[in-house]
């Protein structure tokens, strides 16, 4: 990302991840996804991703420019996300995403075309004490979720896995009025661990597509957290 002018665009913390994933239905997916979808031998999937951002920043401008970003600087983050692949570039989609902080729902769609929308999150993914739990309220319905996580350490997932494959994209990509665009982030690979969660409540997904009626579990990951640069929207040629 240093090589491209202007890049990284934001420094943040993707603090304190839950990611609850699930396939689904490859036909189903593909006619909400404006990308090709990018299958692990033929499978879909289809990713559920809790966090809290911290601290977002520009790059430059030092701690001033920290200042004036304080107002949207840290807020829990929900993300329904897809993987796709355009022109040879493994990356997501994004099918809804719901945050807490109503000027970023405002700035997002205009900026990088993120369909940002507001909901009540409240997240207490305390891994230190061995419990998550996480809710979110919005128009749309309801999320929760709750889970114990056992001792363990916190490892990069394995090469060529399942998880390598559901954790590690650095693209995305939006498409908002037929406008095609992309950005990139770079972190160092996930610390993360397998966790069994228990979802109790999940109508919020049904809003997000018909790919939610043919899902089924496929695992879940927690992370502590990472720092992550975040790069530029760019416009994809059409």
């Amino acid at each position: 990302m240093l090589a491209k002018p202007g890049e990284p665009l934001f420094l943040a913390s993707w603090d304190r991840a839950v990611f609850i994933h699930y396939e689904a239905d490859p036909t189903l997916l593909q006619r909400q996804v404006p990308f090709p979808l990018d299958l692990l031998d033929g499978r879909a999937f289809v990713s559920i991703v809790a966090f809290i951002l911290l601290r977002m920043r520009p790059r430059l401008g030092g701690r001033l420019s920290e200042w004036l970003f304080q107002p949207i600087a840290s807020h829990e983050f929900l993300n329904v996300r897809t993987y796709v692949r355009q022109a040879g570039e493994p990356g997501i989609f994004f099918l809804a995403e719901w945050l807490s902080n109503p000027l970023s729902v405002r700035l997002g769609p205009r900026t990088f075309g993120l369909p940002y929308r507001f909901g009540h999150l409240k997240y207490a993914h305390t891994h230190e004490d061995g419990k998550i739990m996480g809710r979110v309220a919005a128009n749309e319905g309801r999320l929760e979720y709750q889970a114990t996580i056992p001792a363990s350490s916190f490892l990069p997932a394995e090469v060529e896995s399942l998880t390598e494959f559901l954790l590690e994209r650095y693209t995305a990509f939006t498409c908002q009025r037929r406008r095609q665009r992309l950005f990139r982030v770079w972190h160092e690979p996930w610390p993360q661990t397998p966790v069994e969660i228990d979802v109790t409540d999940a109508d919020l997904m049904a809003s997000t597509g018909d790919w939610w009626g043919s899902a089924e579990r496929a695992g879940a990951n927690y992370s502590p957290g990472v720092e992550v640069w975040m790069g530029r929207p760019h416009r994809i040629a059409g």
